[in-house]
């Protein structure tokens, strides 16, 4: 056996607080990430309520992380414009992405198979739904899904009616 150096237990002992130092930083990371909602934001046609949902959000929010998944690439473009963090498309980005999101956000139609005039297949309808999220859905009479009780609403009225009820969620953690 090799005799030891007198620096052998300083070296040691210098290496096992600067893996210790990691660990901490790595588990503060995690800690502030985890903390961190992750938004997901869904639209079809040409996305201009996912783009205006987008952009009004990161207006209040600016460091909120945004996923965009649009039902086709119009939708997905305007929505990564408006400022969304990442984007994809289509039927798998939407049942992958509804599976790890806290909060989804985007018209009624993103819950209804064949909706969007087609767009939206039976699984985006099902993943949504079924998603552990809390969703906020706008109610958007159109292309045949028509929301009894609920009056036609300005985009923008609509868009401020989301951005209150994201702000609850986001500060009370509370889904009304």
């Amino acid at each position: 056996m090799a005799p030891q150096s007198p620096a052998a237990p300083f070296v040691l002992c210098f290496f096992a607080k600067i893996m210790y130092a990691n660990i901490e930083e790595k588990q503060e990371r995690q800690r502030k990430t985890s903390d961190m909602k992750r938004i997901l934001v869904i639209d079809g046609q040409g996305g201009q309520l996912g783009k205006e949902l987008i952009r009004s959000i990161k207006e209040q929010h600016p460091s909120l992380p945004i996923l965009a998944v649009g039902t086709n690439a119009m939708a997905t473009a305007a929505m990564l414009k408006a400022g969304a963090m990442q984007a994809a498309t289509g039927e798998n980005a939407v049942i992958t992405a509804a599976r790890k999101a806290d909060i989804i956000i985007g018209p009624i139609g993103i819950v209804i198979a064949d909706a969007f005039l087609g767009e939206v297949t039976a699984a985006m309808a099902a993943a949504v739904g079924r998603a552990d999220a809390v969703r906020i859905l706008v109610p958007m009479n159109k292309c045949e899904n028509i929301i009894a009780g609920v009056a036609d609403t300005s985009m923008a009225a609509l868009v401020q009616d989301v951005l209150r009820r994201l702000r609850a969620l986001l500060l009370e953690n509370s889904p009304c």
